[in-house]
């Protein structure tokens, strides 16, 4: 028997201690659970093990703590740093660096693949000026509302594909456009985090827009990511600003997972490969940095309707050489969480 994961965070919902800030909470096979947590009360551990040792099939309660530093952090700021997302297991950016690659097609599907698989699973669109995640997924109801006592409102995000989809796109009408500036930018980010019920997700994916400004700082600051999937064409002029963003994880100290080289060739009628954008770029980019080519994707014009038509490619067409290479791509993140992060957590949804 294992224990549930609603109860283990019904259990630390109870304490009710704003106090303590949980992170990389995680419930493995066997009954163990293990967290960090974040608080400068030195009996919140004993209290943190005593609740969840009374859960139903607990056999190991591993607890971490770190205090908070006290005061501003280094750039002056105060900090707003969140250790985690209740019940989310894994977060997961994919990043580019630089726009028209693909990303946000590799994060629709990579997202309904991992959900093919099996998992529990949530996507949030975090391009807050260009969110296209709803019309990419099909999703064409709102999230609903609902007053948590503690938490205040609260959305309940909607479910396509088996995904659980988050975006502004929600809460902007028609094509009016975002206007803000970066402080706009965190407080919106920091309520997709706080304030919206993702609920338990083996998989939180978060496609991030282009660049290394305001939201990919805001979000390494803000979570624990699991690790980032980099995405990029196989030109020179794509390489260059992708080169700019795996320098940027390397500095806030983000694993790279791997890299997917999106539009690597065309397949034309003649049967003939033509390497439109160049050749080879994706493997050097691994290289250089001493990561993993997870795949390369041919540009297929199925692929484009898919998306404008909010049915991803591994649903629209499954048996297609793109749906069955996003689903290796799938199983190969898995795999490398799996790896990084060492025993393989429970499957969320299975009690």
């Amino acid at each position: 028997m294992k224990p549930n994961f609603d109860a283990v965070l019904n259990a630390l919902r109870s304490l009710n201690r704003p106090d303590i800030k949980i992170k990389d909470l995680k419930v493995f096979d066997g009954g163990k659970i293990s967290l960090g947590l974040l608080t400068r009360d030195a009996t919140a551990k004993e209290t943190v093990e005593k609740a969840l040792k009374a859960i139903a099939n607990v056999t190991e309660v591993a607890v971490t703590v770190d205090a908070p530093a006290a005061g501003a952090t280094a750039t002056g700021a105060p900090s707003t740093r969140m250790t985690g997302i209740p019940g989310v297991a894994n977060i997961i950016a994919v990043s580019s660096g630089k726009g028209g690659v693909g990303k946000s097609t590799v994060s629709v599907n990579l997202a309904t693949s991992l959900a093919l698989e099996g998992y529990k699973v949530g996507l949030l669109d975090a391009d807050i000026y260009g969110p296209n995640i709803p019309t990419m997924m099909g999703v064409t109801e709102n999230p609903k509302l609902y007053m948590d006592p503690a938490k205040g409102e609260m959305f309940v995000p909607p479910v396509s594909h088996g995904v659980r989809v988050m975006s502004m796109g929600f809460l902007l009408e028609g094509d009016q456009p975002v206007i803000w500036r970066g402080p706009m930018l965190h407080n919106i980010l920091n309520q997709f985090c706080t304030r919206v019920d993702w609920g338990a997700l083996d998989y939180l994916i978060l496609d991030l827009p282009p660049g290394t400004g305001d939201v990919q700082l805001s979000l390494a600051q803000m979570l624990p990511l699991t690790g980032t999937v980099i995405v990029t064409t196989p030109q020179e002029v794509a390489l260059q600003d992708v080169r700019k963003a795996l320098h940027m994880w390397e500095k806030v100290k983000v694993p790279v997972i791997g890299v997917v080289e999106n539009m690597s060739y065309f397949k034309g009628d003649d049967g003939k490969q033509y390497n439109i954008f160049g050749q080879g770029g994706g493997d050097m980019l691994a290289k250089k940095f001493n990561t993993k080519l997870l795949a390369q994707m041919p540009l297929v014009m199925l692929v484009r309707e898919g998306g404008d038509e909010g049915k991803p490619i591994v649903v629209k067409a499954l048996e297609s050489e793109s749906a069955t290479k996003f689903r290796e791509l799938a199983r190969k993140v898995a795999t490398e969480v799996q790896n990084a992060t060492g025993d393989k957590p429970i499957e969320i949804g299975q009690f």
